[in-house]
């Protein structure tokens, strides 16, 4: 089936040239044409609104149809679309061709143009056009939704935050960072105190409320470069690199603590107090057999040291 929509652009430095050719297209039931006389004009009209097959001459004066081809495969690019591109020439001889097809030509005229040629090369393109710019927007959907589901895979559905998936990756990427070019990283693990009382007492709806309140807090808490993570259940983890060792403050977490528990959270169920305990380890480049379980462990055993201890403390 013949497309009449097609959106075409004929690019010919011969005005004559470009008037015939305008006029075989309305002819055979085209109507969207517009027509240039240079290849500059031609990517100006392209950029404003792209074009399903364009027909331009191989030898225009400033840009000839072959570096006219290039740039509109570095506009299609950059669109995410593709653009027919037929040329016309008198040029003779298999190797001309060659160069022309490699260098992204999808077709050619020969000159005079023949008006039935003329025709059958345009659907020709337009399917060509069609199938490329359906393949484009496959693709373009395919990448969007592999992201979503990557998002989906290592984000916390409930909090925002990364989940403990993305924490080891992240983990392993800062450890190998700290091995290859010094540095260290600083592994945090935060607990809310008590609650489990919370869920007993105001139910797991009112729980809820808690943990994403309290991954707000937490999340203005830290710097810009850190990452926050929600392990599962009330546990959260830090997680800093520091391109220096020397520069890691342990005063940090005490800032950090005293802003989680500064004020209570507003809750369905009323303005809850809650604090929380935090274990805390670190790791530096001269330790090549650290991974990121052992990281997690340790400080999962500094954290349950803050527990015995009487919670809302810091263990470093």
């Amino acid at each position: 089936m013949i497309r009449n929509d097609l959106s075409i652009l004929v690019a010919d430095d011969m005005p004559l040239s470009c008037e015939t050719i305008r006029v075989a297209l309305i002819k055979n039931g085209y109507h969207n044409i517009r027509t240039t006389n240079t290849a500059n004009e031609a990517l100006t009209l392209l950029a404003a609104h792209p074009a399903d097959i364009v027909l331009a001459d191989w030898i225009m004066p400033g840009m000839d149809g072959l570096e006219l081809t290039d740039r509109i495969r570095q506009q299609d690019e950059e669109n995410n679309h593709y653009t027919s591109v037929i040329l016309f020439t008198a040029k003779e001889g298999i190797e001309n061709l060659e160069i022309a097809f490699e260098r992204g030509v999808d077709d050619y005229l020969t000159k005079p143009v023949n008006e039935r040629e003329l025709i059958a090369r345009i659907h020709a393109a337009g399917r060509i056009a069609a199938l490329q710019n359906s393949l484009l927007g496959m693709t373009q959907d395919l990448t969007a939704s592999n992201q979503q589901l990557q998002e989906m895979a290592t984000t916390d559905p409930l909090t925002g935050l990364s989940n403990r998936r993305h924490m080891q990756t992240h983990l392993q990427a800062l450890l190998a960072e700290t091995v290859a070019r010094g540095g260290a990283i600083c592994l945090s693990i935060v607990d809310i105190d008590h609650f489990k009382n919370i869920n007993d007492t105001h139910g797991h709806a009112i729980g809820d409320e808690v943990l994403v309140a309290f991954a707000k807090r937490l999340n203005r808490a830290v710097r810009p470069t850190d990452t926050v993570v929600r392990m599962g259940g009330e546990e959260f983890a830090i997680i800093m690199y520091y391109a220096d060792a020397a520069r890691i403050n342990p005063d940090i977490f005490e800032r950090i603590r005293c802003a989680l528990g500064q004020r209570p959270i507003k809750t369905s169920a009323g303005d809850l107090a809650v604090t929380a305990s935090f274990g805390v380890c670190v790791s530096t480049g001269t330790d090549a057999t650290q991974s990121p379980e052992s990281l997690i462990e340790c400080a999962d055993r500094k954290l349950y040291q803050a527990k015995s201890e009487g919670r809302n403390r810091i263990v470093y």
